[in-house]
């Protein structure tokens, strides 16, 4: 199966070494079972649409607006332009701004993680030795990218012969686990432990991908083979007419390398 196409292209950067990168989440649903609200006595699908909750007409889409509650039944109408004021311009270059340690950066801070890899034959070289350099040291870089039209902080590590971007959580988004452990048992019974450990030690096993397999979703698609093979309905998809598989400027990287160790300064940006 050809690998999905990128939502994201742009620049990964490190001081004076650029390559073209593309970016694709790593996570998908697409596959999931959704299902459409229809009119049971039509089969015609249900059409959704905005009324006044209190007079129960139609809102029109011009009247449409966007509000922000500060107290009950109490809103303040925020306008598109303002909207508009405070969106980000899109930024097209991933520019590492520092290094941590990989495990200083604990679990809860990652949100979602995002392959990158080089867009271009030209960048694989400067591609790789980023990649290689955080394999060694252990290390991951922090940078700052728009997704969305938000402003995000991300990590990039390394993983086999590519890179993830796992986008992070803002500081008022984790809670504190103190609060929420304070009243459990510091230190566990010392004889029930060596029977937890040889239970563990029992049910040990490699882990597989089919350990968290949604059966829900089996079920589901079986209710719907079903009802396929009962109604004779199967039709096969026609593609469509004329689709096909759709398919920067690099400085020399081993001067780009020398000239950031000695802190030379960046020449002209990549276009």
């Amino acid at each position: 199966m050809a690998p999905p196409r990128p939502y994201w292209k742009g620049y990964l950067k490190l001081s004076l070494v650029t390559c073209p990168v593309s970016m694709t989440p790593a996570t998908s649903e697409s596959d999931k079972v959704r299902f459409h609200t229809l009119n049971r006595k039509t089969n015609h699908r249900v059409v959704s649409k905005y009324v006044d909750s209190v007079t129960g007409e139609d809102v029109d889409e011009d009247d449409e607006a966007k509000g922000y509650e500060r107290g009950e039944n109490d809103f303040l109408v925020i306008e598109d332009e303002e909207l508009k004021n405070v969106a980000l311009e899109s930024v097209r270059t991933i520019d590492i701004e520092k290094f941590v340690p990989r495990d200083s950066i604990e679990w809860i801070w990652l949100e979602k993680p995002h392959y990158l890899s080089p867009s271009d034959e030209v960048g694989h070289e400067a591609f790789s030795v980023i990649r290689d350099a955080m394999s060694v040291e252990k290390v991951v870089g922090i940078s700052r990218l728009v997704i969305g039209r938000r402003e995000r902080a991300v990590m990039l590590e390394s993983c086999g012969k590519g890179i993830v971007v796992w986008t992070l959580r803002y500081g008022d988004e984790v809670r504190k686990e103190e609060a929420y452990f304070e009243d459990i048992d510091e230190k566990s019974d010392p004889e029930m432990l060596p029977l937890i450990v040889k239970l563990i030690e029992q049910q040990r096993k490699p882990w597989k991908p089919e350990m968290v397999r949604d059966p829900v979703q089996e079920k589901l698609l079986d209710i719907i083979e079903t009802k396929r093979k009962a109604t004779k309905t199967v039709k096969a998809a026609k593609p469509k007419a004329g689709e096909q598989a759709e398919r920067g400027n690099i400085i020399d990287l081993m001067s780009a390398l020398k000239q950031s160790l000695e802190g030379k300064k960046p020449g002209r940006k990549a276009s």
